[in-house]
């Protein structure tokens, strides 16, 4: 009897024991291993279904942790830097994946320009669709990327996750990264951070943006072309005041470092404005 009621309550105990444990598992299946590198990390973390009329969707992300003063670069670095490489070929039940990037910010790049890109910790979102959604999706990913202080090296990172399509403890993380990611509307559009215009001026190389935002609002603006290859600069403020609108910033670029053979008229530009609570994108076609 004695020996029996000892087994019963060991027997308890362990199991009590063995429910922090098995808590611990669950939590570190959330996200991969974390893959060092000088100055900086990477790893992939895991989400709930992604907010898609998809339901073979699920989110994920690629998470960049930095030293302080190191940064990365935006998938347009501005007027230097790599922007980051992804190849996901070894995933399985994985049918396609779609990056997505959160506003970014402008640094010195150390050469009189600027880059852009992202400092401390950022969150990449990525949506998976999968072959079958009834099944695990096991995210394979080879991550190249750039780190920069006084200096810039490459990095590399290939990680592993299986995403099962729960919530888990790095669904915040995620939840707020897509919160950043800009919002895709129309040129013109109201709102209380909107893309005016985006003109050339009198015809000439100079184009002149205006983009409203409530005053006191700090705002930023980055321009890309209409493939990976134009090279434009990172606009600058324009301190002339708009006409007839004291929300009205204007930032201005020239149409230089074009691929060889380009031409500007009829090209359609990718144009993201970012504001500490708000980001936009809009696409807009030069006249």
């Amino acid at each position: 009897m004695a020996l029996a009621m000892l087994w019963r309550i060991t027997a308890a105990t362990m199991a009590l024991l063995a429910i922090p444990a098995a808590a611990s598992i669950a939590r570190a299946q959330d996200a991969s291993a974390w893959k060092a590198e000088s100055h900086a990390a990477a790893r992939l973390i895991g989400g709930a279904p992604a907010q898609s009329t998809d339901t073979a969707q699920r989110l994920a992300g690629l998470e960049i942790r930095l030293d302080p003063g190191w940064d990365t670069y935006w998938r347009y670095p501005g007027d230097s830097g790599m922007p980051p490489t992804f190849d996901f070929v070894g995933s399985k039940n994985v049918k396609a994946v779609t990056v997505e990037w959160p506003a970014p910010e402008r640094f010195s790049d150390g050469t009189g320009g600027h880059s852009i890109g992202y400092r401390g910790d950022v969150v990449l979102p990525l949506r998976v669709t999968a072959e079958d959604p009834a099944k695990p999706s096991q995210l394979h990913v080879k991550f190249g990327y750039a780190i920069c202080g006084k200096l810039c090296v490459p990095a590399e990172a290939e990680l592993d996750l299986v995403l099962s399509g729960k919530d888990g403890s790095n669904q915040p993380a995620l939840t707020a990264a897509e919160a950043r990611v800009p919002r895709r509307v129309a040129l013109g559009a109201a709102g209380g951070l909107a893309i005016r215009s985006v003109r050339r001026e009198d015809g000439s190389a100079r184009v002149l943006v205006e983009v409203a935002a409530a005053d006191g609002t700090p705002v930023d603006l980055f321009v890309e072309g209409p493939t990976p290859d134009w090279a434009l600069p990172v606009p600058e403020p324009d301190n002339a005041p708009a006409a007839g609108s004291p929300h009205v910033r204007r930032f201005v670029f020239d149409l230089d470092r074009l691929p060889p053979g380009a031409k500007a008229d009829g090209a359609t530009l990718t144009v993201t404005a970012v504001s500490p609570a708000d980001a936009i994108e809009v696409r807009a076609q030069l006249d």
